[in-house]
């Protein structure tokens, strides 16, 4: 829709709505505007990223009709038409062709001029939840590290002395049968001293930072997962060859990829498929920050999916879902990639786990 501008002693020149709404491309959330008719006038930045849409190509088109049932949409707009309402509140769920449905809050406001008849502003519902379970796992995630790491510190000492204590009885002992004992102590010392210093590993390295090609450290994982289940595993690869490389901990990374993809083929017991997608995340809030790029990786396998009773802990140091895991996993690749900016996120359902890793870019 065009309007008419004419300055003093000028000629008439023609001005187009989305030049007036160009300041609504700062907005972190979607708006759209649309005409009497249901048609988009404009749409911002965050709105082409949301629907993926542009303006360009989809300026005058029924917006109703880019989702399956739009009938929501152009309820709003015969409301909007029939003054029915100034501002609206409500929660929607729009659903497009061959994409994840969107669960939106949307606001709707009237409007009563030449750039439209009704503006709308989109945010999503499962964003806004992502973020407050995020600050839930940060809060908790701090607090256990530093738990651990002061029950680790105080486990370590006297352990040694245990060790030390058994080797000397064992050199007094004449019954063979009585040395059997002390190789239990002995060797039960020596696990508890490799789990000891697996929950120290994160707080004790120093990070060695260098330039990273995701890429390279999910072939690294495959091939060393591939050679662990060689039989009945398949791990199929998804990869954006676009993603550039980024400044981190080579190590640390393949650590925390590694503990990903292990734990996917573990709870597949070795039979099923894993599928690794590297992706771009634009405009994406990361730990409480707004970043505009972002690696959006994913570990995805077919398996059983993680236990209802642990889904909410499963960061949690020394909380596991199988019988002989030690619950150290998970918490420690969550450890990495928090000391890289990002975070893991998991969502699981029988016959689909998704962990999401997203590492903030500068």
């Amino acid at each position: 829709m065009d309007t008419v501008r004419t300055p003093p002693g000028g000629r008439e020149r023609r001005v187009r709505p989305e030049s007036r709404l160009a300041g609504l491309d700062l907005l972190a959330c979607a708006v759209v505007v649309l005409d009497a008719d249901g048609r988009t006038n404009f749409l911002n930045s965050a709105a082409e990223i949301l629907f993926d849409v542009s303006l360009r190509a989809f300026s005058g088109q029924s917006f109703a009709r880019l989702f399956v049932d739009g009938s929501s949409i152009e309820s709003l707009v015969a409301q909007a038409n029939a003054d029915a309402f100034d501002q609206r509140a409500q929660d929607l769920t729009l659903e497009r062709s061959g994409h994840q449905p969107l669960i939106l809050q949307c606001i709707a406001v009237a409007l009563d001029g030449d750039l439209g008849v009704l503006a709308l502003e989109f945010r999503e519902l499962d964003k806004r939840l992502r973020i407050d379970r995020e600050e839930r796992l940060l809060d908790s995630a701090q607090a256990n590290r530093e738990l651990v790491r002061n029950l680790a510190h105080e486990i370590k000492n006297p352990l040694g002395g245990i060790r030390g204590a058994a080797q000397l009885l064992e050199t007094e002992l004449t019954d063979p049968e009585l040395t059997e004992y002390t190789q239990v102590i002995i060797k039960e010392a020596d696990r508890l001293q490799v789990l000891v210093d697996r929950l120290l590993a994160p707080h004790r390295a120093p990070r060695k930072v260098v330039d990273v090609n995701i890429h390279e450290v999910f072939e690294r994982v495959r091939a060393v997962v591939t050679a662990e289940y060689p039989q009945e595993l398949t791990i199929e690869r998804d990869y954006d060859a676009s993603l550039p490389d980024f400044r981190g901990d080579k190590e640390q990374l393949i650590q925390a990829v590694l503990n990903l993809v292990r734990n996917a083929a573990q709870a597949l017991h070795g039979r099923g498929t894993i599928l690794l997608r590297t992706r771009i995340a634009r405009n994406i809030t990361v730990v409480k920050q707004r970043y505009r790029l972002a690696l959006d990786l994913h570990v995805i396998d077919n398996g059983p999916g993680v236990p209802e009773e642990i889904k909410e802990r499963i960061f949690f140091p020394l909380v596991s879902g199988r019988d002989g895991g030690t619950g150290l996993g998970l918490t420690l690749a969550q450890t990495f990639v928090q000391q890289h900016g990002g975070i893991i996120e998991c969502d699981s359902r029988p016959g689909r786990t998704d962990f999401r890793v997203l590492l903030p870019l500068p």
